[in-house]
């Protein structure tokens, strides 16, 4: 049978209980303690031994990777929005109205960093969001930017990432610092459920620590002279510095741009004089020039890589584990032939 509220135990006693003489010692016993009951359960009149329902900590997130990062620490204690979706070029965001309702309405925010978010500052401040911002690459040691990179990208102002390769999450050494940093930011909104997060966070840095042995061993075998591969832009500077793998970005793969004559011959030039054995195309660029080049050359399109989105939840990186477990597969065996 359900508890009664307090208050309704009480009205109930008193009314039956003053209809007898010999209850009304009984009633002057219980009034007291009830009265206090009461006044514990508040004003909205909620019994005070029955605990509010649990609301998850509202999140928004700048992109699908750091949701994941997001989802895995907080589990069901969070609610995640992103503002760039799965497949979606981050580099490409311009934000909309509804993006600053998203922010309008969460307790956290959780940025990349580096310059990837050229934009937040504006849009919290459009949004009128005043909460904690937890830039997620928080104490990593950045990789400079070639100087005449631009990330295959030719967008604006906002998305001048500066001095440093904002793609810190293709190490996973540094998604390890992400998610200590996220860690601490849900802790600082919801310090109830601190023990929560910490073992959540212990949990996924387990998994991590097995993802990075499996992609070290994935490339032994293959020799250092045979590790250039070409990908659309450089987003994959972190995993070639981690894991030995060197990368170069060709020019004119993206989706608003259109391969020059110029790049194409000094893609070829490159592909012979290093001996590149394997071009990838991104989830988030087209592959005209690669298809193109892989004719003219005997390097081969190895597939697909996820540089800087997750692909949906039917695709084959869905996760942050599972998009590295993925690149990792394509790069091993395009490099081992």
């Amino acid at each position: 049978m359900p508890r009664l509220p307090v208050t309704f135990t009480r009205r109930t006693l008193l009314g039956t209980l003053a209809a007898t003489t010999a209850g009304l010692a009984l009633v002057a016993a219980l009034a007291a303690p009830t009265a206090g009951l009461a006044q514990a359960a508040g004003e909205a009149g909620t019994p005070a031994d029955v605990p509010a329902a649990a609301v998850p900590v509202r999140v928004v997130a700048s992109f699908s990777i750091l949701g994941d990062l997001v989802k895995q620490v907080g589990g069901p204690l969070v609610a995640v929005d992103l503002l760039v979706g799965p497949n979606a070029d981050m580099h490409a965001f311009q934000p909309s109205p509804a993006d600053s309702k998203k922010l309008a309405g969460a307790k956290l925010v959780v940025i990349n960093g580096l310059g990837l978010e050229g934009w937040v500052e504006r849009m919290t401040k459009a949004s009128g969001y005043t909460g904690p911002v937890v830039v997620a690459a928080k104490g990593l040691k950045p990789i400079a930017k070639p100087k005449d990179s631009d990330h295959g990208h030719g967008h604006g102002h906002d998305h001048d990432h500066g001095k440093d390769d904002p793609h810190a999450w293709q190490s996973v050494a540094n998604v390890k610092l992400y998610v200590g940093n996220i860690r601490d930011g849900l802790t600082a909104v919801d310090p109830a459920n601190k023990a929560t997060y910490a073992a959540n966070a212990d949990a996924y840095l387990k998994q991590l620590d097995a993802l990075e042995r499996d992609i070290v061993a994935a490339f032994e075998g293959v020799p250092k002279d045979m590790r250039t591969v070409i990908t659309a832009h450089q987003a994959f500077r972190y995993y070639g510095a981690a894991y030995g793998i060197t990368f170069r970005a060709a020019k004119g793969v993206t989706e608003d741009s259109e391969p020059s004559a110029r790049e194409i011959a000094d893609l070829i030039k490159l592909i012979k004089k290093e001996k590149v054995r394997a071009l990838f195309v991104e989830n988030i660029s087209n592959r005209r020039l690669l298809d193109r080049i892989a004719k003219e050359t005997d390097a081969k399109v190895g597939g697909t890589l996820f540089s800087d989105a997750l692909s949906e939840p039917s695709g084959a990186a869905p996760t942050y584990v599972d998009m590295m477990r993925a690149n990792t597969k394509a790069l091993a065996d395009a490099l081992k032939g």
